[in-house]
């Protein structure tokens, strides 16, 4: 499926307080991350949900930031990680890739968490700047609908 095919679905009925969330970004591509952090924002704020968020050297520093949020005193409802990498010549892109991804599910299914995840592998920067738009198709927002219809999963399963 294209992103331009894709259907971004309906922000969920949240019960209970409202939802505060950590934003975990990686703003390697400062105007990529940026554009995936404005549109998960803008979901966040039609929740009613409450945000923070932190920056990251790169991709590789996403799953231990948010093991380091879960060591902290601060608690939040859900994540979302932010994040892009673009192919190169060697094959770092798939290591740095592969341990990213892999790191994120294994320290959400580890503790449960809700998590929504919008990390970019792409081949080129216009593929990600079609994926980061202002307008049209934006994974940031669709890592914001995953991280509180998880939320809401939970707490219609008393997990929350």
């Amino acid at each position: 499926m294209s992103t331009a095919d894709a259907i971004l679905g309906t922000i969920p009925t949240l019960a209970g307080t409202k939802p505060h969330i950590l934003l975990i970004r990686a703003p390697y591509y400062r105007s990529i991350v940026d554009g995936m952090t404005q549109s998960a924002l803008s979901l966040l704020a039609e929740a009613g949900a409450t945000h923070q968020h932190i920056d990251v050297a790169g991709a590789y520093e996403l799953p231990q930031a948010l093991r380091i949020a879960l060591r902290g005193t601060q608690r939040f409802d859900g994540y979302i990680a932010l994040g892009c990498v673009v192919r190169g010549e060697t094959d770092h892109y798939d290591f740095i890739c592969t341990a990213a991804m892999t790191g994120l599910m294994q320290v959400s299914t580890q503790f449960a968490l809700a998590l929504g995840t919008a990390l970019l592998t792409v081949d080129t920067i216009a593929q990600a700047e079609a994926r980061s738009a202002e307008t049209g198709p934006n994974k940031g927002a669709e890592a914001a609908i995953a991280c509180l219809r998880q939320i809401a999963i939970a707490r219609e399963l008393g997990a929350a």
